[in-house]
């Protein structure tokens, strides 16, 4: 039996394109079923399933990473120690991300844009893979990346003159609730292994603190929420767990065998769709809410896509096309955060290189976005070919 299928990395890359993309796209007059759907509003466009794909991927890549390492002879605790490092790292990062917005520049004393390019520079010299490098030299960057987020932290203020304030968690931004997500799911696994019952168990567990959540029943933990909000929220760790329990799930049915990972997969992602209609009776559809019924939907379209794309990959061999996506989906934190430093740098300097941003055509702005994710997503190979990786 295969212990990877490229399916894996090509969806993950496939998210990571239209994250790219959709976080591109916030510009007046285009689709309104490409964009992100309003807090109260009763439905979701595309963006609104891509981060829960990649979500959904992250659970479905965690039992071939945690084998991975078992086969390379790491020990249990060696492994709980690599995930709470990575899970740390994806939270540290993530809270940084989301306080860029904040700061204020008249306190701290340096624009947003200079803090926020400093502070993703300094990720990727704590978090690159430095090969072929003296140890001494990569000492000496992943330590001046560390000093450089201590001041960079040091130096930030946000709020007003009578009322500073300083960083805080919020919501995690995206990379907090990866982490999050990823941590409950590794963890459950590294204690349940492949016993799926008690990952569906699981799975549901945290579906019902979703439903528990929604309805206002949990505010006697409300003291925990400002760290642990995320997986108490049931949510994020619910999407993973659907992506944990599916990549078990055909591991134990055998690649091999397509026809029924096929059949399984289908009905699965159907059932899942209904659900998720089923439970709009009591929760809307709605991302931003974090509700149940989107979650349920998401997942099921996140079975469906991997399914057919399983049967174009793996089973029927057309992978060419796939070299677009593959190299996002194995580099995907670099994927993620290098264009950011694009952005504040363009913003920085006021060079109109995002120009179709700026021209009244839906059909402009639309092909405009595409063609920056394709260019984030070759400009993240590019970096790759130079020696510059991010790896948790």
């Amino acid at each position: 039996m295969k212990e990877r299928i490229l399916t894996i990395d090509i969806m993950r890359g496939l998210t990571l394109f239209l994250m790219l993309f959709v976080n591109d796209l916030y510009m007046p007059g285009v689709p309104g079923w490409l964009g992100h759907t309003t807090a109260n509003f009763d439905g979701m466009g595309l963006a609104d399933w891509v981060f829960p794909g990649f979500l959904f991927m992250v659970g479905m890549a965690v039992p071939f990473a945690v084998k991975s390492r078992v086969r390379k002879g790491h020990s249990t605790p060696k492994i709980v120690f690599h995930i709470l490092v990575r899970t740390f790292s994806l939270l540290l990062i993530g809270v940084f991300m989301v306080n860029v917005s904040r700061l204020n520049p008249e306190l701290a004393g340096i624009s947003v844009n200079v803090w926020a390019i400093l502070v993703y520079l300094c990720v990727f010299l704590v978090w690159n893979i430095y090969e072929n490098l003296n140890p001494k030299i990569v000492y000496t960057l992943k330590t001046a990346g560390l000093a450089g987020l201590l001041i960079l932290a040091l130096v930030f203020k946000a709020g007003t003159a009578d009322n500073v304030s300083w960083l805080h968690t919020s919501w995690w931004g995206i990379l907090g609730l990866i982490g999050w997500g990823y941590f409950t799911a590794s963890l459950i696994y590294i204690f349940v292994k492949d016993k799926l019952l008690l990952i569906g168990l699981f799975w549901m567990f945290f579906v019902a603190l979703n439903i528990l959540s929604q309805l206002q029943l949990l505010s006697f933990l409300n003291p925990l929420k400002p760290v642990f909000g995320v997986v108490i929220s049931g949510n994020t760790p619910s999407i993973v767990l659907a992506g944990l329990f599916f990549s078990v799930l055909i591991q134990k049915i055998g690649f091999s065998d397509y026809r029924k990972i096929s059949g399984v997969g289908i009905l699965l992602g159907i059932g899942l769709i209904i659900l998720g209609f089923i439970l709009r009776k009591w929760f809307i559809i709605s991302k931003i809410q974090g509700t149940p019924s989107w979650s349920m939907i998401c997942n099921g379209i996140s079975v469906t896509v991997f399914v057919l794309l399983f049967l174009i990959i793996d089973v029927a061999k057309r992978t060419k096309w796939t070299a677009l996506f593959k190299p996002a989906g194995q580099n995907s934190l670099t994927t993620y955060l290098a264009p950011d430093i694009l952005y504040y740098s363009i913003w920085m300097s006021g060079v109109p290189v995002l120009y179709y941003k700026q021209i009244d055509s839906a059909i402009v702005v639309v092909l405009g976005s595409i063609v920056w994710a394709l260019a984030m997503i070759g400009f993240a190979w590019l970096l790759a070919k130079i020696g510059i990786r991010l790896k948790l």
